[in-house]
């Protein structure tokens, strides 16, 4: 078994099997994703395999037209995911989101440093932090952008002024500590069909072309999801991390280009109770095979 820490994984590391987190690194400081005071994320990878794509989805390929189509063909993937999944899909320059399985709104984990690394970028040009913060999700870098932003009411408001612009009109920023061991802003709730849409209106914003960059950077972290659709152009931002009913939350943000030039906007979150890391990892590959079958079916966009 090799160990990466979150600074030192690579790039698009196919010959990931699975992503665990060991049963007795399980505390608030090392293993979860917006823990404080957490400097890094352990991460265990058990090599050997020759990909990590899992296996195609059997559901099948929609026979109707669009978002009927697309819900179809969800609602039988679903059954086989072993705990729930919700997608929100948006094209990119905006559009009505389709909305598929789970919805119950969680809170956003270290997705919220792609619109928090916009803010500090906006007051403070390009800080050396963004890139750690969202290529290894790095929780003190994340920690330096919000304090460049001055107090945390000022860093709620500024962050939820990049939320606004990318056309969430629902999602606001807490400026309190709502969970002790963790950060203010990566316990925001964020809703599926309201992270889409700001996904979807990220790389058409000012100042976001060095962040969405980053976010097709990764490291080995954060690739899952539609990072295991191959021969395909993604910019994603992972977050994960405990829930009070002690499963585990599992997200991305993501856009992915497709081979026309038009761009489609996803989030992605799977939580259950009693549910790992690791299964929610598992369900999330599973949606994002999915997802690259079916893409030809999604509403694709440009700014």
């Amino acid at each position: 078994m090799i160990v990466r820490s979150e600074r030192k994984s690579p790039r698009r590391a196919l010959a990931l099997l699975a992503v665990t987190v060991a049963a007795a690194g399980l505390t608030a400081c090392s293993s979860n994703d917006d823990g404080k005071p957490a400097a890094t994320e352990i991460v265990y990878v058990t090599a050997g395999a020759s990909s990590s794509t899992p296996a195609a989805s059997s559901a099948p390929v929609p026979t109707q037209k669009g978002a009927a189509g697309l819900r179809t063909s969800y609602a039988a993937l679903a059954k086989t995911l072993g705990q729930p999944v919700g997608v929100s899909i948006v094209p990119v320059g905006g559009g009505a989101p389709i909305d598929l399985g789970d919805q119950t709104a969680q809170v956003a984990w270290s997705t919220i440093k792609v619109p928090l690394a916009i803010a500090a970028q906006r007051k403070n040009g390009v800080l050396a932090a963004e890139t750690p913060a969202i290529v290894n999700s790095d929780n003190d870098a994340a920690e330096s952008l919000w304090s460049s932003l001055g107090t945390d009411a000022q860093a709620a408001a500024a962050v939820t002024a990049v939320l606004r612009e990318g056309g969430d009109t629902s999602t606001t920023v807490p400026s309190v500590r709502r969970r002790g061991e963790f950060t203010i802003f990566g316990q925001t709730v964020w809703a599926l069909p309201a992270a889409a849409t700001f996904a979807a209106h990220l790389p058409c914003l000012p100042d976001s072309k060095h962040v969405v960059t980053l976010m097709g950077q990764v490291a080995g972290n954060q690739q899952w999801g539609i990072e295991v659709i191959p021969g395909r152009s993604t910019a994603v931002k992972g977050g994960w991390g405990p829930s009070l009913d002690g499963g585990y939350v599992v997200r991305q943000l993501g856009l992915l280009t497709r081979k026309d030039g038009t761009q489609v906007a996803f989030a992605l979150s799977t939580h259950a109770p009693g549910a790992s890391m690791n299964s929610g990892i598992a369900a999330l590959n599973q949606v994002g095979t999915w997802i690259g079958a079916h893409l030809a079916a999604m509403p694709g966009g440009r700014c």
